[in-house]
């Protein structure tokens, strides 16, 4: 059964109103709004496109929202959003000074608190042959980010050396889209917090640094994580990659170093400095799996030299999200599933 569209697993009715929706304006909010609880909880995106239908996505699965609230498959019965709509959602999204934002346009999105990031479409503007900005935007994806805690659950334990008493050089891999962002947050909350017990059963809490370029991992409104990402974790929010990850380990000393989608030449060159400077590096990338990776030539050194110690790589099937783990020679430790809550992995 479409996961989406299917039968509800956590009661019927409209979900509380989730913040997320406030992003929105009329008529959309209401539209959304009431849609049942079970449908709102697995909204990864929401798609406006103006003139045109109105989409949501989720659980590996897409439909779009007539005005009546219900899903359809026809794109001519969907509400179509208007200009009037578009306007408003950017004053929403810009807090009603849209020239503030120049350096997110020109990259083409906007991160807001609660690290939901929206992507821009429209028409843009260049400059001695590079994007200035975007105007006459029409399109938004409003990808709704999510704290799932328990999510690293199964993963952790692959992760940690013993004998080292230390985390292992870790890069998580996927298509866009399939959690991994969500995993890097709880991992970041688990290593900074440390996992109780005695003998090979704990780890103390760790220095956790994130260089959180797009403000998706830790959520931070002016400064401060507005997701748990650990008692003794540093966010270093909206800074390039490349640049943050020297800041880190300059000024902050972390013991495991975090950033999402790696993927250019000073990225990888910043990941390098890192593990020589003895720092765990924790990362996520853009790939199917690692032979995808040796032809991205960024990266490919990383892989051939056998920077990393593991890798996760995930992918979403109908159940759920499967996730297999691989050791610095690529060699499978384990396979496992999972199907609520978006990142949920079972033991």
């Amino acid at each position: 059964m479409n996961k989406l569209a299917g039968e509800r697993q956590h009661g019927g009715g409209p979900i509380t109103n989730p913040n997320w929706l406030e992003l929105f304006p009329e008529p959309v909010k209401s539209i959304l709004h009431q849609l049942p609880h079970h449908i709102l909880s697995v909204v990864e995106e929401v798609r406006i496109r103006e003139g045109r239908p109105l989409e949501i996505n989720g659980a590996g699965s897409h439909h779009y929202v007539t005005g009546q609230s219900t899903l359809t498959l026809d794109a001519d019965k969907a509400y179509k959003p208007q200009r009037e709509v578009s306007r408003r959602l950017l004053d929403l999204i810009s807090n009603h000074s849209l020239y503030t934002m120049e350096e997110e346009l020109r990259k083409g999105f906007i991160t807001i608190p609660g690290g939901h990031r929206i992507g821009l479409a429209g028409r843009t503007v260049l400059h001695a042959g590079h994007v200035e900005h975007i105007r006459d935007i029409s399109g938004f994806n409003v990808r709704i980010a999510r704290e799932v805690k328990g999510a690293a659950d199964g993963i952790l334990p692959f992760l940690i050396d013993r004998e080292g008493n230390r985390i292992r050089h870790t890069l998580l891999l996927s298509a866009p889209q399939q959690g991994k962002t969500t995993l890097l947050r709880d991992l970041a909350r688990q290593i900074s917090s440390g996992l109780p017990g005695q003998g090979k059963s704990s780890l103390p809490g760790m220095k956790v640094g994130i260089v959180d370029e797009r403000s998706e991992i830790a959520g931070c409104l002016k400064g401060v994580p507005s997701f748990d990402v650990g008692p003794r974790t540093d966010v270093m929010d909206a800074c390039p990659k490349a640049e943050g990850m020297m800041m880190m380990i300059r000024s902050m000393s972390p013991d495991v170093l975090m950033v999402d989608e790696i993927g250019r030449g000073e990225d990888a060159e910043s990941v390098t400095e890192a593990l020589h400077a003895g720092i765990t590096v924790v990362a996520t990338a853009h790939a199917g799996g690692i032979e995808e990776l040796k032809h991205r030539p960024a990266l490919a050194g990383l892989i051939e030299t056998g920077m990393f110690e593991r890798y996760v790589l995930l992918k979403r099937k109908a159940q759920g999200l499967s996730c297999r783990i691989l050791d610095q020679q690529h060699r499978p430790l384990q396979l496992q599933t999972g199907s609520q809550r978006g990142v949920n992995f079972l033991a």
